[in-house]
């Protein structure tokens, strides 16, 4: 999902979101601890996704400030 895309969801949407994407990753480190992971470069593209919908949240949370 583009950075665009994700500033048209709702705040609730992006926070179960970014829930869903931190319970993704730690099964992910199971997996590839415990060597059932075939497709590694799903690590680096959990947690890009994370830290997408970080940057957004955190853009919101600065947004409110401002305009207080």
């Amino acid at each position: 999902m583009k950075p665009a895309e994700l500033r048209l969801l709702s705040t609730e949407e992006i926070q179960s979101k970014l829930d869903e994407a931190r319970h993704e990753l730690m099964n992910l480190r199971f997996q590839a601890v415990s060597g059932q992971l075939t497709d590694t470069s799903r690590l680096k593209q959990s947690r890009r996704l994370i830290a997408q919908y970080m940057t957004v949240l955190r853009e919101r949370e600065l947004a409110g400030k401002e305009g207080a």
